[in-house]
């Protein structure tokens, strides 16, 4: 079991920045990477970035890329989501959340085991 928790939400102004954090506890011995999902009221969740423990690759949608930006500390087993240039649709609730095999596919959140709870992100124009 693996077990998520997202901090760092918010509220931000139009080109301001925020910064969300994930903390994992548990097995996360198993964990081979993790992503970044995010849910606008009223449409469908979307997977925005990953990142991979042992090697720190990482991937972004097309949305943020160029925004954002993904990181680790493994030795706190924390996640990082650096959000800058941020814009009224990027308004919504972020998730972390680990898969159950060992590939972190963006597209796929059928893919993922375990969810936090979110943290709110809220931008104004």
């Amino acid at each position: 079991q693996v077990h998520l928790v997202e901090s760092g939400g918010g509220s931000a102004q139009a080109a301001g920045s925020l910064r969300l954090s994930c903390s994992a506890s548990g097995a996360t011995y198993d964990n081979p990477c993790m992503a970044w999902f995010r849910q606008a009221p009223g449409k469908a969740r979307e997977g925005i970035a990953a990142i991979y423990s042992e090697n720190g690759v990482t991937s972004y949608a097309n949305s943020v890329a160029g925004r954002f930006t993904i990181s680790q500390d493994n030795a706190k087993n924390t996640v990082y989501l650096q959000m800058d240039s941020l814009e009224p649709k990027d308004t919504g609730t972020y998730f972390c959340a680990a898969p159950s095999g060992r590939l972190c596919w963006l597209t796929d959140e059928t893919e993922y085991r375990y969810w936090g709870q979110g943290t709110q992100v809220t931008v104004s124009s």
